[in-house]
């Protein structure tokens, strides 16, 4: 049997494109659930850190199993009768009750990457084999460090993975993304610090991608945040606490209506000093 290569012969480097990158950020400010985007801007910004991180996925006993077997994540993760045959607090069934609630499944994430796929071949190496758990754990990654789908919490969980498999197309979405949320606010609520705060927690932690994913799902989730050395989001929960204080739904805080509620108290000391 051939070995398998960590980067096919084919694949081409498609060089460094940063205004590619803000094109389709763009778009994906434009609809937030158009993830297809995601996938664009990782393409346009990847560099030789992302080599490194498959060369060392594949050196632990979990990346030489996942390369024996070849499993595919969806089908364990979309088994969402099995998940909720676990016990309660277990962290397949926090995921089931995220995924169902959210609307949400491991095979449409795989859906929308392949819009991208489309346009891109596909190579049977380690490199594709990574990028694909990378895709296929994003929202356990959610449920395990506390971060919400709400936009604060997108670039939160972005900045944690961007520590755990470095990449200047997850980091730029970060904060570019944090960038888009701040401008509404200004130093309002401390968004960066949030940011911040994800990536410190992720260089902190094991690599979630990293772990026996059938393994960690029967696992509480208490225990395996304590055995990952996943650590509390403070000062995201403390930005969602100020927003609600003054009335701000943190689930649009790219809408409008978000700003003219931050901005409204500003209004009478505004029209006084005119």
């Amino acid at each position: 049997m051939t070995a398998l290569p960590l980067c096919h012969p084919d694949r081409a480097d498609t060089g460094f494109r940063p205004l590619k990158a803000w094109h389709h950020f763009r778009k994906l400010i434009a609809d937030k659930e158009d993830t297809e985007q995601v996938f664009h801007i990782i393409d346009a910004l990847r560099d030789n850190r992302f080599t490194r991180s498959v060369e060392a996925f594949f050196a632990t006993p979990v990346g030489a199993k996942v390369l024996a077997e070849r499993p595919y994540l969806p089908t364990l993760l979309d088994d969402h009768d099995r998940l909720k045959a676990l016990p309660e607090g277990t962290v397949g069934r926090v995921y089931v009750d995220f995924m169902e609630r959210e609307g949400l499944t491991a095979q449409g994430l795989v859906d929308e990457s392949m819009k991208f796929r489309e346009k891109k071949p596909r190579y049977d190496d380690m490199m594709e084999i990574f990028g694909d758990r990378l895709r296929d754990t994003h929202d356990l990654s959610h449920i395990l460090t506390g971060y919400g789908r709400d936009a604060l919490g997108e670039q939160c969980v972005l900045a944690f993975s961007y520590s755990q498999t470095p990449s200047w197309g997850t980091l730029f979405i970060a904060w570019a993304g944090a960038r888009e949320i701040r401008k509404g606010f200004g130093r309002r609520y401390p968004i960066y610090a949030a940011v911040r705060e994800g990536q410190r927690n992720g260089r902190a932690a094991r690599h979630i991608a990293h772990q026996d994913i059938e393994a960690l799902l029967a696992e509480p989730i208490e225990t395996a945040r304590k055995r990952l050395g996943i650590v509390e989001p403070t000062i995201y929960k403390q930005v969602h606490a100020m927003m609600r204080a003054d009335g701000i739904d943190p689930y649009d805080l790219l809408g409008t209506k978000a700003i003219e509620t931050a901005t409204a108290p500003a209004q009478p000391e505004l029209a006084k000093a005119a």
